[in-house]
C-alpha cells in the first residue's frame, strides 16, 4: 500500500482474502507445501491442537485476529473483555463477507462458532439511531433463539444502547409487544411467532438490513419452510441473507437459490474424536447448583490434579476463591495473567503444590501436566471441537482420565451436539450424596493412618502413648480418639445427614400398580422392580414385601461391605448366590451404607448357607453376614446414613 491508510473498503477486502486464504489451511503467497497443524477451536478462540512437545515451526501461517477482520473498534474491545482473540475457521470466511454485503451460505455442524460470524458483522454495521429492527435472527427452537440472543447481548457490551429482543411461543405478547414499541435493533425468534406478530401488524419489517437463518435445516425439519419462504418474500429486497446449516438438502438448495444473490459458500469440517482413555461424564444441575456440585465432586473423585474450565476470565478467579474459601488448593489462570505468573502456576500444578486450575480455553492452551487426572466443564463449551480440546488436557500419553461436564436444562442441546460430533454418548451421573462425601473421608482417614503406621516416627509416638496410657489409666482406644479430635478441630468430619425428601409421586405410583395388577406373576415382577427403588420401600412395613424365590419371606441382613470397599449390587448378588446356593429370584431390596449394606434375603436359609457365608468375601473383605435384630419398620435401627456403627 505504500504507507498509505487503508479505507473500510480496502480493510474489508484484505479481512475477506485473510479469512478466505485461513478456512483453506494457507495464508496469502507462497508457502511449503505441507499441511498446516490441525486447529481446535471455541467459539471467538481458535485453539491450537498441536502437542506441547512439538515446537512451531517459523513458517507456519500466522493466525488470524479479529481485528484483522474489519470489525467495529467498539465490538473488537467486547471480544477483548471476554478474552476472544482468535476467529474461528467459519468467523474468519464468514465475518469479512457479511461486512462486504455479500450473500453468505454456511455449511457448518452446530458448536463451530456460527453465531459470532453473523452476530458480530451484523453489530459493526448497526445504524443506532434507527428504532425499527434492523437485524432479523430465525431459529427453530425457544431455546437457540435465547442463546444467540445472549451472545448478541455478550458481544454488544461496548456498544451502549443495542437492544436485543427474544421473540418465541410461549412468552407472553405483553412483553414482547412492549419491547417492540420503545424500539429494538435486532430480533432473534422462532418462524413460528415471527409470523404471528407479522400476521397482527405488531412487527415492522420494511427498515430490515440483516436476515439470518440459523440452522436451517432443523427449521425445515420442524415444519416451517412455508414460514421461512413467506418471511424472506415479504421482507426488503435489498437486505443481506446468511443462511447456515449442518446439510444441504434439495430444500436448502432451491432457498438459496431464489433468495440469496450470488452468496458465498463456506463449508467447515470439523475433525472431533476423543480418546479412548477418558471416561466420559455429564451431570444435569441448574446454575445455582453449580458451586455446590464442584465441591461435593472434588470432595468424592479420586484425582490427582484437576482442570475446571470456564467460559470467561471473570469467572476464573471469582471460582478460584470460593473454591479456596472452601479448603482447596485452587488458582486461576487467564488471558490477563502475566507469563511469568502463568508459569509459576503451571510448575505448582505440576509438583503437587497445587491441585485444581481453573482455566478459560485459551489460558490452558498447550497445557501438558502429567498430574492432571481429571477435566471438569463447569460451563458446558459451546462448540464440539472446544470440548475435544478442553478433555484432551487429561488422559495422554496412554493415560487415563475423566471428564466431567455441567450441563443446566437449557444446554441439554449442546450436550446432544457434543456427542454427535463425538460419536459418543456421555454417561450421566449422579449429584454425589452425604453418604458418599462421609464415606470417602472415611476412607481417607483410614488411608492417613495405614501411610503414618509406615513411617519411621511411629514408634516414638508409640512411646508417648504408652506412657501417657499408664499416667493417666486411660485405654488406648480413648487415646487415639482424642488424638483425632485434636487432628480435626472444630470442623465435623463427616456431614450431618440429608432430610430425606417426601417421595409423594412414586408413593401414588406404587399404589396404582398394587391395584392395577392382579396376578401373581405380575405381582413378583412389581416386587423385584420395588426392591431396587431406594427409600420409597421402607415407608411400610416389611412383612408386606414380596416372598423370596422359595417362597418364604424375607428377612434383613447386615454385611460388613459398603461403599467404602466400592462395592455394588451385583456383586453383592453375585458372591452370596454363588456362595449360599440362591437364586436372584431370592433377593429383595439391598440398600449399601457407608461401611456395611443391608441385603434382604429368606428368612430361612438353606442348609449349610449360614457357614458358607460367613466365610464369603467382597472385594477381598469377609462379609461376616449376621442378621440384622435392628431394623424394625423398614430402617436399620442405630444405623444412620453417615454414620458409623
Amino acid at each position: 500500500m505504500g504507507g498509505r491508510a487503508l479505507s473500510r473498503q480496502d480493510r474489508d477486502a484484505d479481512g475477506l482474502r485473510k479469512g478466505i486464504d485461513g478456512i483453506r489451511g494457507r495464508s496469502i503467497g507462497p508457502r511449503p507445501c505441507r499441511s498446516p497443524a490441525p486447529t481446535h477451536y471455541r467459539r471467538g478462540v481458535s485453539e491450537r491442537g498441536t502437542e506441547p512437545e512439538q515446537r512451531d515451526e517459523p513458517d507456519q501461517p500466522e493466525q488470524v485476529t479479529f481485528a484483522d477482520l474489519g470489525l467495529d473498534e467498539r465490538v473488537l474491545k467486547g471480544l477483548r473483555d471476554v478474552g476472544y482473540e482468535h476467529p474461528s475457521p467459519i468467523q474468519a470466511a464468514t465475518i469479512p463477507a457479511l461486512l462486504q454485503g455479500r450473500h453468505v451460505v454456511g455449511l457448518a455442524q452446530t458448536g463451530t462458532g456460527k453465531t459470532a460470524a453473523f452476530a458480530l458483522p451484523i453489530l459493526s454495521q448497526l445504524d443506532l439511531r434507527q428504532k425499527a429492527p434492523q437485524a432479523l435472527v430465525l431459529a427453530p427452537t425457544r431455546e437457540l433463539a435465547l442463546q444467540v440472543c445472549e451472545a448478541f447481548e455478550r458481544y454488544a457490551a461496548r456498544l451502549p444502547g443495542v437492544h436485543v429482543l427474544p421473540v418465541y411461543g410461549g412468552q407472553a405478547y405483553g412483553v414482547q409487544l412492549s419491547a417492540l414499541r420503545r424500539g429494538v435493533h435486532v430480533v432473534v425468534g422462532t418462524p413460528g411467532r415471527i409470523m404471528d406478530h407479522l400476521d397482527k401488524g405488531t412487527l415492522d419489517l420494511s427498515q430490515l438490513r440483516f436476515l439470518v437463518l440459523d440452522e436451517a435445516d432443523e427449521m425445515l425439519k420442524m415444519g416451517f419452510a412455508e414460514d421461512v419462504e413467506t418471511i424472506l418474500a415479504d421482507t426488503p429486497d435489498d437486505k443481506h441473507v446468511a443462511l447456515f446449516s449442518a446439510t444441504m438438502p434439495a430444500q436448502i438448495r432451491r432457498i438459496s437459490k431464489k433468495y440469496l444473490t450470488d452468496p458465498v459458500e463456506i463449508t467447515v469440517e470439523t475433525k472431533t474424536t476423543t480418546s479412548p482413555n477418558i471416561t466420559q461424564r455429564y451431570l444435569t444441575v441448574s446454575y445455582p447448583q453449580k458451586v455446590d456440585a464442584l465441591t461435593r465432586i472434588l470432595e468424592v473423585e479420586n484425582f490427582e490434579g484437576m482442570i475446571v474450565f470456564v467460559r470467561t476470565k471473570n469467572e476464573t478467579e471469582a471460582l478460584a476463591e470460593k473454591l479456596r474459601a472452601r479448603g482447596f488448593s485452587a488458582m486461576a489462570i487467564n488471558g490477563d495473567v502475566a507469563q511469568a505468573q502463568r508459569e509459576r502456576t503451571v510448575e505448582q500444578l505440576k509438583s503437587g503444590k497445587l491441585d485444581i486450575l481453573v482455566a478459560t480455553d485459551v489460558a490452558a492452551r498447550g497445557l501438558d501436566v502429567e498430574r492432571i487426572s481429571h477435566v471438569v466443564n463447569y460451563d458446558i463449551p459451546t462448540d464440539t471441537e472446544s470440548y475435544v480440546h478442553r478433555i484432551g488436557r487429561t488422559g495422554r500419553a496412554g493415560r487415563s482420565g475423566d471428564a466431567i461436564s455441567f450441563v443446566t436444562p437449557r444446554e441439554r442441546h449442546l450436550l446432544k451436539a457434543i456427542e454427535k460430533a463425538t460419536r459418543q454418548s456421555l454417561v450421566q451421573m449422579s449429584m454425589p450424596t452425604v453418604d458418599d462425601i462421609n464415606a470417602t473421608r472415611l476412607t481417607r482417614f483410614d488411608d492417613a493412618i495405614t501411610e503414618a503406621l509406615a513411617g519411621d516416627r511411629v514408634d516414638f509416638f508409640r512411646d508417648v502413648i504408652a506412657h501417657y496410657v499408664n499416667e493417666h489409666n486411660v485405654p488406648e482406644a480413648d487415646v487415639a480418639a482424642a488424638l483425632a479430635v485434636v487432628l480435626q478441630g472444630d470442623e465435623p468430619m463427616l456431614l450431618e445427614p440429608e432430610p430425606e425428601r417426601p417421595a409423594r409421586r412414586s408413593f401414588d405410583r406404587d399404589d396404582r400398580q398394587r391395584g392395577d395388577r392382579r396376578d401373581d406373576r405380575r405381582d413378583d415382577r412389581r416386587d423385584d422392580r420395588s426392591g431396587g427403588r431406594g427409600r420409597d420401600d421402607r415407608r411400610g412395613d416389611r412383612r408386606d414385601r414380596g416372598r423370596g424365590g422359595s417362597g418364604g419371606p424375607l428377612a434383613t441382613y447386615r454385611i460388613s461391605v459398603g461403599r467404602r470397599q466400592h462395592v455394588e449390587p451385583r456383586q453383592i448378588v453375585g458372591a452370596i448366590a454363588n456362595e449360599g446356593g440362591l437364586g436372584r429370584a431370592d433377593f429383595g431390596h439391598i440398600d449399601i451404607r457407608a461401611d456395611h449394606s443391608l441385603v434382604e434375603l429368606p428368612a430361612t436359609l438353606p442348609d449349610g448357607a449360614w457357614e458358607r457365608l460367613r466365610g464369603t468375601r467382597i472385594s477381598g473383605q469377609l462379609i461376616e453376614l449376621v442378621l440384622d435384630e435392628g431394623r424394625r419398620g423398614g430402617r436399620a435401627g442405630g444405623h444412620r446414613k453417615g454414620s458409623r456403627p
